[in-house]
């Protein structure tokens, strides 16, 4: 039996007590909604699999980066406990590349490639003077990819990387998953209270 949005959620506050983690799930988890939406597959099961993806981050932090420990292995492991299906699974073990875990499936590359540009984004947009998504423009978002300064915490080798696999142009996925994240960005913290 698949889990329900309610679950994966209480779940994730269990696991999560950083609101700023919490806010990048949800991002994270609507991209991948319109991701599925996009490839004919189902968005609830591919939201559950973008508001998990982080869930073990704070309570199995891997600053050395084992590929079979810490997150998201130990997160894994719980959600094959609970009968968490094997590809949202491997997705999962694949958003982190220094797990080995190939992503061969649709579902595993758009996870990879919204996960960074999702929190990229609201980086993007929490420097602008409307705090806002609405305003937002694509080619901003690529002069802001080039200055390594700027949200250093987020790997541009990945967000490259994982456009490439996914084999659309840079501008048409950034303006995806803006359009996709604009309607939601109170969720993530933005826009007008």
């Amino acid at each position: 039996m698949m889990m329900t949005r309610d679950e994966a959620l209480a779940l994730m506050h269990q696991y999560t007590p950083s609101e700023a983690l919490r806010r990048h799930m949800y991002a994270v988890e609507v991209a991948m909604r319109a991701m599925a939406e996009r490839a004919g597959a189902n968005p609830d099961y591919w939201g559950l699999v973008g508001l998990l993806h982080d869930f073990d981050y704070e309570r199995y932090p891997n600053p050395n980066r084992l590929p079979d420990a810490e997150h998201p292995s130990e997160g894994v492991r719980l959600l094959a406990s609970l009968g968490f299906p094997e590809d949202g699974q491997r997705a999962i073990l694949g958003h982190a590349a220094y797990t080995g875990v190939p992503r061969e499936t649709p579902l595993a590359k758009a996870l990879f490639a919204v996960d960074e540009l999702s929190g990229f984004l609201v980086a993007c947009a929490l420097v602008r003077p409307s705090r806002s998504l609405a305003d937002l423009e694509v080619a901003s978002v690529k002069k802001k990819l080039k200055d390594k300064a700027f949200a250093r915490g987020v790997s541009r080798d990945d967000v490259y990387t994982s456009i490439a696999e996914l084999g659309v142009p840079l501008d048409e996925h950034i303006g995806f998953v803006l359009a996709a994240l604009r309607p939601h960005e109170r969720m993530f913290g933005l826009g007008s209270a």
